[in-house]
């Protein structure tokens, strides 16, 4: 088991992607602390890893209340001694263009999607100096390196999220702590409901995704979570202030 003994802190980790990412770092052996706004599925995905021989605790909180963010990581490294991986991916998908987004939706994706990955960095790296060690990754989207329709809150946030991933990886690899950022193409999970809405419905979406991705087909969390293990596990251990595209070859064409 390639992370055998190592904590794992993972965002949003109660559905979706981040359920994905946290069931195979509890499979290859690391304690995981699922963090979620919502008890249920906190539980949900804390269950599913005890059940198949995991380790694992939940943390509820919203992750953009910086005191309890705070606390929660500062109750994990005392309980646990360390943390080696924090995975930020919680985040929030919210549509419209320039003149169509509400602002409060724009002030909400940007205090989830980028300044919660931030601040939660910022509570985790004393941790990681002091051990000399540790892996960030920030959960970005192939929005954060295209033009994304009508989507101005989202693919601002998520151009913001690797700005801020290679600046990270750059002012602290010579502490030992690599950062990189995961850019997922279309994922089929209820993240996508907002843009879904957007286009018109499910026929609408699944005809765009056939139009413009190259594989045709959306990706399954289970095709998200294998890159994710790679780039929190020593697998990536010379790779850092690298952002990893995976979406099925929309990027290149």
């Amino acid at each position: 088991m390639i992370l055998k003994n190592r904590v794992a802190i993972v965002t949003g980790a109660g559905s979706g992607i981040g359920q994905a990412g946290a069931l195979i770092m509890a499979r290859e052996g690391a304690h995981v602390v699922v963090v979620d706004v919502d008890f249920m599925n906190a539980g949900e995905t804390v269950n599913q890893i005890v059940a198949a021989g995991g380790n694992a605790e939940s943390l509820v909180l919203d992750v953009t209340d910086d005191r309890a963010l705070e606390a929660g990581i500062t109750a994990i490294a005392e309980r646990h001694g360390r943390i080696d991986i924090l995975h930020n991916h919680a985040g929030a998908q919210v549509a419209g263009d320039l003149e169509e987004v509400a602002i409060d939706g724009f002030d909400k994706s940007w205090n989830l999607n980028v300044r919660a990955h931030f601040m939660a960095a910022r509570f985790a790296m004393p941790i990681m100096k002091k051990a000399g060690k540790g892996v960030i990754l920030n959960t970005s989207s192939s929005s954060g390196v295209l033009y994304d329709r009508e989507m101005i809150a989202y693919t601002t946030t998520k151009h913001a999220v690797i700005a801020m991933t290679r600046q990270m990886a750059g002012d602290y690899a010579r502490f030992g702590i690599r950062v990189n950022a995961l850019c997922p193409g279309w994922v089929d999970t209820p993240f996508n409901e907002p843009f879904i809405a957007q286009m018109g419905g499910r026929v609408a979406i699944e005809t765009y995704v056939a139009q413009q991705v190259p594989l045709g087909r959306w990706a399954t969390v289970s095709e998200i979570a294998e890159p994710i293990l790679f780039l929190v596990s020593d697998r990536s251990s010379y790779m850092t202030g690298q952002i990893l595209v995976v979406d099925g070859g929309e990027t290149v064409v």
